[in-house]
């Protein structure tokens, strides 16, 4: 197995470090040849990629790919890989068995707190939820035409080590934001690494949820964080009055409970199914800094 991964990122890099031990090679591409380096250290092969130009060296990668890892976000031009102009896909990776394309839960949009799961139709709020609903129809057409497994993984708010409320409470950026029915899911990126795993052992395509069992009140996250290191939580901000950043504003703007049970019925079990568990984990590892 020959492993691409573009965009090894928070997610993208838990992938690698969860096939390595399966592939022949990894390999992982970044716009940073600082985040280069720090790949080469765990073993992944590391290519610099600025999402335009297809270097040789990742044309070569490309050539020899069996799985592929989509991570990077599409923009307004599109997919990379699915842009007009672009080489034939089939053409590009002619060993390619198995793709993989990390979206988001942004693409149902709001439900006003109902719940959602992948036959849910599509109201995507956000540009780059739209852009995200093209990439993702562009990927799963790909793989009906050259009759291959395509997955497209549906993600939530993701966090782990090193990205975290305790990390957020220890710098002091931590806000508690309150505005009454809002609920998020969230996923620990070891689950996005696992259920990446399972789909691709399976050699199975299609749309997943990869999210919690639980969406919750951001600020009771916040506070379970803080109880467990034993500090006072922060104040309680109503929403109506914070001041929000206009991308940190519009994720309040969608309100849903994100259904994880079609990846749960193919026989996936999560690590970390609710946010509780996971924080003590992570708090009893002291592995929270990262």
């Amino acid at each position: 197995m020959h492993v691409l991964i573009l965009g090894a990122g928070f997610s993208g890099t838990a992938i690698a470090k969860e096939l390595l031990p399966l592939a022949d090679s990894v390999t992982g591409t970044t716009r940073s040849e600082t985040k280069a380096a720090r790949l080469a250290v765990q073993g992944v092969t590391p290519l610099i990629f600025d999402g335009e130009t297809l270097s040789p060296a990742l044309l070569e990668a490309m050539a020899r790919t069996t799985h592929l890892i989509q991570s990077i976000a599409p923009g307004r031009a599109g997919d990379p890989l699915m842009r007009p102009g672009q080489p034939a896909l089939e053409a590009l990776m002619p060993e390619l068995a198995w793709a993989g394309y990390l979206s988001t839960v942004g693409v149902y949009g709001d439900h006003g707190g109902a719940w959602v799961d992948e036959e849910t139709p599509l109201h995507p709020v956000s540009d780059r939820s739209r852009e995200r609903v093209e990439a993702e129809a562009q990927w799963l057409a790909f793989g009906e035409a050259a009759g291959l497994p395509v997955a497209v993984l549906r993600l939530s708010g993701i966090y782990g080590p090193g990205r975290n409320g305790f990390r957020n409470l220890a710098e002091g950026t931590a806000r508690r934001l309150v505005k009454p029915g809002q609920v998020f899911n969230r996923i620990r990126v070891e689950d996005i690494a696992g259920a990446t795993r399972f789909l691709i052992e399976r050699g199975l395509g299609g749309i997943y949820n990869v999210t919690d069992d639980e969406p919750a009140p951001p600020q009771d996250v916040v506070a379970e964080a803080a109880r467990l290191m034993g500090i006072d939580p922060p104040p309680e901000i109503p929403f109506e009055t914070a001041t929000l950043t206009p991308m940190a504003r519009s994720f309040y703007g969608e309100n849903k409970r994100v259904s994880n049970a079609k990846l749960r019925d193919a026989g996936y079990a999560f690590l970390y199914p609710n946010y509780r568990q996971s924080l003590a984990a992570l708090w009893e590892a002291g592995n929270w800094g990262g």
